[in-house]
């Protein structure tokens, strides 16, 4: 017998003392396992027992091919999220020291660099607080917890080892939530798990990146470069095929200018070959074109592999629950339920959702509700807002425009657009030549909008607020008639007055044109 089973049997039922909202089947352990403590499973967990449900949580984190391993709170806190955040902050401060100059601040910036190990270390201390709150968090709330991984011996029955060692022990649970999440993909070729790194590394990476390749063209390929340019390194993004998939095309190539004006270089339609550890222990990449064959090779102090992330399903033996995959995630339905009705999975593990960490916290917190406390409310995966986190930002919300084409048809839509010029930009005589934004709404009526998107300052905090509206029946009448923050990035927005279609320049001749 567990020990769960031994402390339900003999010691007091907390469960007694909570909310009657939900009263489980007393044949099982649990009312709820959740296999996972990132964003999605510790959010449906904690929402689970504030309804009145007997809940465990299973998390377990692999160290990396680099040996790198972090506590409670999933990708977002620890590799993700969080710590990139800080380090796009960093990399804002260092580029506004300089800036300072220019507004008078006697600042002697010939000297200014960033230390990249107390950033480290900052950055570090931050993210295990984080942990230890959200421990507390879940010890207060009465969510058990157990730090190790859980896999399936049947449909409704968990097994797990304990720490020590011992016989494997088992639970049973009415419902089990799969929160699993994911992690970086490595590249089938020699040396790419013995040399390279992924993001999972980067945030604690002891010694300085140096020269380093980024291997990929996805946010996080663009953001891991971004931020190290920033921060006085020299690196170089690998495109297999174009920047941003998935994302508009016309913003992903600003998006490019303006990284390539700031210095970071692009190797376009080329894929790694291999790597290879030097006497001086700099890394020899040997890398192909795909467009030309040509072969070549270059010498990197940090090669960061940023080319996708894989669903993390080999450990959960779910072929015992007959749970269904396709392509490493889950397949469910549109109330996050697999084919097995009472397992389910909400965040990354997903197949064909949005990886982003606010849509896994509300997914989960919906998925509880729906569980056990009454709700019929389904998580809305439609115009959810996104954010890549460069110095000039690029977010977005709803449909990009060549989306929008494929599914209105050209004749239906309207573009509006325009580029802009910050007023902080002026003094400091920084590039304004990315500042960009577009409507893009249907022609005709009211002219609803279908999605939004802005390259510039605080792009996200932006866009957030448009998210609402947009996902409100937002109408270019609407936002016309609203009257502007002057002088502010997000008032552009309400002034957006010329068409793609019109053909007319979209460049303000002032900041109050």
């Amino acid at each position: 017998m567990s020990l769960f089973k031994l402390l339900r049997i003999s010691g007091p039922s907390r469960f007694s003392a909570r909310s009657a909202a939900y009263v489980g089947k007393a044949k099982y352990d649990y009312d709820l396992v959740v296999l996972g403590g990132g964003s999605a499973g510790l959010a449906c967990a904690k929402e689970a027992v504030d309804s009145g449900a007997r809940v465990l949580c299973f998390d377990y984190v692999k160290p990396t091919p680099a040996g790198t391993r972090w506590g409670l709170g999933g990708t977002c806190v620890n590799v993700g999220c969080i710590p990139k955040k800080l380090m796009h902050q960093a990399s804002l401060l260092g580029e506004a020291v300089h800036e300072a100059v220019a507004y008078g601040w006697n600042v002697n910036d010939q000297n200014i660099k960033p230390d990249w190990k107390k950033l480290v270390k900052s950055v570090q201390n931050h993210i295990k607080s984080v942990n230890w709150v959200t421990r507390v968090d879940l010890r207060d709330k009465k969510v058990e917890y157990v730090n190790s991984m859980g896999a399936f011996v049947d449909p409704h029955t968990i097994e797990y080892s304990v720490k020590g060692g011992g016989p494997k022990q088992q639970v049973t649970s009415e419902y089990i939530v799969v929160a699993v999440g994911g992690r970086p993909r490595y590249p089938p070729i020699l040396g790419a798990t013995e040399f390279g790194i992924t993001s999972d590394d980067i945030f604690s990476y002891e010694e300085e990146p140096g020269r380093t390749l980024v291997v990929g063209a996805g946010y996080v390929g663009l953001e891991c470069a971004c931020f190290l340019k920033g921060l006085g390194y020299d690196p170089t993004v690998m495109v297999r095929s174009i920047v941003l998939r998935g994302f508009d095309r016309q913003m992903s190539d600003l998006l490019e200018a303006m990284m390539s004006e700031r210095g970071v270089h692009f190797l376009h339609t080329t894929i790694p070959s291999s790597v290879e550890r030097q006497g001086d222990g700099r890394l020899l990449v040997k890398y192909r074109n795909t467009t030309t064959e040509q072969e070549d090779s270059d010498i990197f102090d940090t090669v960061l592999w940023a080319i996708g992330r894989k669903g993390l399903i080999e450990d959960l033996n779910l072929p015992a629950a007959g749970v269904q995959t396709k392509n490493d995630k889950i397949v469910v339905d549109g109330t996050e339920a697999t084919n097995v009705p009472h397992i389910f999975a909400v965040g990354d593990i997903i197949h064909g959702r949005p990886e982003l960490t606010p849509v896994a916290i509300l997914s989960g917190r919906l998925l509880a509700r729906r569980l056990f406390a009454g709700s019929k409310q389904l998580m809305d995966y439609a115009d959810v807002a996104t954010t890549v986190f460069t110095p000039l930002e690029y977010s977005c919300v709803g449909m990009s425009e060549e989306m929008a084409i494929q599914t209105h048809g050209q004749d239906n839509i309207e573009v509006f657009h325009g580029y802009y010029k910050p007023t902080e930009f002026f003094i400091p005589q920084k590039s304004v030549r990315q500042c960009y934004l577009k409507a893009v709404a249907e022609i005709t009526g009211d002219q609803k909008i279908l999605g939004l998107h802005y390259i510039g300052p605080v792009a996200g905090e932006v866009i957030q607020g448009f998210a609402a509206a947009l996902k409100s029946g937002l109408t270019v009448k609407t936002l016309l008639n609203t009257v502007g923050i002057h002088p502010t990035t997000a008032e552009e927005f309400t002034r957006l007055s010329i068409t793609k279609r019109s053909g007319r320049d979209p460049t303000p001749s002032s900041c109050c044109s």
